[in-house]
């Protein structure tokens, strides 16, 4: 709970009585330990993990290659 407070990820919205819930959050790391993605759901919403990865396969991408991924990409479609 601590970690959860300390960067923010306690749902305020939820009018519950008792505690109020821990986010659900997402962080995906570079090798160079900068922070490429946050995404953070409401506790009573759910993950969809294939976003997850395909945002995961974009950021491979342009880490490799100059290109842009557009909205609803997938990997081995087509480029900016």
């Amino acid at each position: 709970r601590e970690v959860a407070t300390r960067f923010g990820m306690i749902d305020g919205t939820n009018p519950q009585a008792g505690m109020p819930l821990t986010c659900r959050a997402v962080f995906v790391f570079a090798p160079d330990k900068t922070l490429k993605l946050s995404l953070l759901y409401p506790a009573s919403s759910g993950r969809n993990f294939g976003e997850i990865l395909r945002a995961i396969d974009s950021l491979q991408l342009t880490a490799t290659y100059k290109v842009a991924t557009p909205a609803n990409w997938m990997p081995g479609k087509s480029c900016m």
